[in-house]
């Protein structure tokens, strides 16, 4: 087939191009979730500060991050969250619908999220949304935490809510693209700076 070469190469540029690979004026945000607080934890503390372990992780991830210069960094209002994110920048904006979904722990060690998918979805979606039109073509970072970042990432690879089997590691990054009204996913769960 002569001009094979030429068209492949074609097709994957395109292939790229729906996926927001290097599509120019697309906003990158890194959604991270928070460093570890559970090393160590005090009993009745309902906002637990990051863990040692999480303030070297923080650290590593800061190191990482000042590589891609980002554009802005936003914070869920818990303390693991805001420290993750005070280890990049002093200035991060902080946004209460990044929150974790609400949960109870049963006699049995399980987890109930006591907020509605649908809920979840909304209230993340809203926020992203908001910080790709106020930084169009930047690369932002955003702290938040594992089961709001895995049903946000849900909603954007089109797929139902407790169905992607992956729990985010702390400081792990998940990349999405966004360009107008479309999402993409570009990483999940990346822990390269904890190397």
């Amino acid at each position: 087939m002569q001009g094979g070469a030429e068209r492949m190469t074609r097709a994957m540029r395109a292939l790229e191009a729906a996926y927001l690979i290097d599509v120019p004026g697309h906003t990158q945000i890194w959604l991270v979730r928070h460093g570890d607080c559970y090393e160590g934890m005090v009993d009745g503390d309902a906002d637990p500060p990051l863990s040692p372990l999480g303030v070297t992780q923080a650290r590593q991830l800061a190191a990482r991050a000042g590589e891609m210069n980002p554009s802005a960094v936003y914070a869920s209002p818990a303390r693991r969250a805001l420290q993750t994110a005070q280890a990049i920048t002093a200035d991060v904006r902080v946004d209460k619908r990044l929150l974790e979904i609400p949960l109870e722990l049963g006699d049995g060690y399980e987890f109930s999220f006591t907020e509605k998918p649908e809920s979840v979805t909304e209230r993340m979606t809203a926020v992203i949304d908001e910080i790709v039109a106020a930084h169009p073509g930047g690369r932002v970072i955003v702290v938040g935490h594992a089961g709001a970042i895995v049903n946000y990432l849900c909603h954007v690879m089109h797929i139902e809510p407790g169905r992607l089997r992956i729990l985010p590691f702390y400081t792990s990054v998940s990349v999405v693209r966004a360009l107008g009204d479309r999402r993409m996913v570009g990483a999940l769960c990346d822990t390269c700076h904890l190397d």
